[in-house]
């Protein structure tokens, strides 16, 4: 046998052990779901003052592997300093909004926005002036829950006092020319507040 005959044989088996490494990464694997970061987050009122506070998001979520995952929960984490609470209340949007109940997370991805509430029987959560450490955590089906994304986020004392004020919240919006966010105080639109009343009715609030 020849040396070029050796030299194929060589190319032709690294060719097959990469398609098979390949076909198991995108096929067989399960992958992780990502997202990316998110295009605006919001800390305020769910509609107004006389409502819990939320926290909300605008992202994609995408699978690493072409067979795609199903997601049966998602939560948010927010810490700051040493007080920490968990938004477990999940409702997303993807063509009208829906109480979270699972989600099928495919290679393409799927873009909407996430509301993350307290539940009804829990005290609200003052958004006070600090550093806040956001974390966004899914739940797998038959699996533990896995943090897919954080962010450090800081609230003036002047925005956490407009929020008393006005009733308002505060967004914050990604900048990638800058690769930071920028914040400001808005009171929700009225749009808005016809959104948190049917989440109102979505997650059975009497608040």
């Amino acid at each position: 046998m020849t040396t070029f005959n050796y030299i194929t044989i060589g190319l032709s088996l690294t060719s097959l052990i990469v398609s098979i490494w390949t076909f198991w990464l995108t096929r067989i694997k399960n992958g992780q779901v990502k997202m990316t970061k998110p295009t605006i987050i919001f800390f305020g009122p769910d509609g107004g003052g006389e409502r819990h506070n939320k926290v909300f998001i605008r992202t994609l979520l995408y699978s690493t592997s072409d067979r795609g995952q199903y997601v049966q929960n998602m939560f948010i984490r927010l810490s700051r300093g040493e007080s920490v609470q968990n938004f477990n209340v999940w409702v997303y949007d993807d063509k009208g909004l829906a109480r979270g109940s699972g989600l099928f997370i495919s290679k393409t991805g799927i873009a909407c926005n996430h509301h993350f509430l307290l539940p009804k029987d829990q005290d609200n959560y003052p958004f006070l002036a600090g550093d806040y450490l956001l974390q966004v955590f899914i739940e797998p089906v038959n699996s533990n829950p896995q943090q897919i994304f954080e962010q450090t986020l800081k609230l003036t004392k002047e925005q956490s006092d407009e929020m008393k004020v006005k009733s308002a919240g505060t967004y914050f919006d990604w900048a990638p020319n800058s690769q930071t966010y920028f914040s400001h105080v808005d009171v929700r639109p009225k749009e808005d507040k016809e959104i948190s009343d049917l989440i109102k009715v979505l997650t059975g609030s009497k608040k």
